[in-house]
């Protein structure tokens, strides 16, 4: 599985931008797909995740009610609307792939596959 993760910018605070992450997997819709993200100096860290139907979602406490994460099964893509952004939203954001159980959604170990990073930057 390849992931190529897109979309990330230089915006200022309370802006919005939307990340997208395409995938080249046959069986793109039986992985749960992840957001990531590592601030400078600071480790990776949990941002969203969704199943594989679309229909289950879960997301950090920092970015639950502006984030979104979703998908589109037909065009191995998910993506991940970040609204109302802050400038402690900045970091280098990671799509990952993988098939963790229930309760290692939120840990990077349970994921696989890894794109290559798209750097989100907010301004003050």
């Amino acid at each position: 599985v390849q992931l190529q993760a897109s979309g990330g910018g230089l915006v200022q605070a309370g802006d919005s931008l939307r990340l997208s992450c395409v995938a080249t997997a046959r069986t793109f819709s039986g992985y749960t797909m992840g957001w990531f993200r590592q601030a400078s100096g600071k480790e990776r860290e949990f941002v969203a995740a969704v199943r594989w139907s679309g229909s289950t979602t879960y997301y950090a406490n920092p970015v639950k009610g502006r984030f979104t994460i979703s998908r589109d099964n037909a065009k191995n893509t998910v993506y991940l609307q970040m609204n109302s952004l802050k400038p402690e939203d900045t970091a280098v954001y990671y799509c990952a792939a993988g098939r963790p159980i229930l309760s290692a959604t939120t840990n990077g170990r349970s994921y696989n596959y890894w794109g290559q990073g798209t750097q989100v930057t907010v301004s003050s």
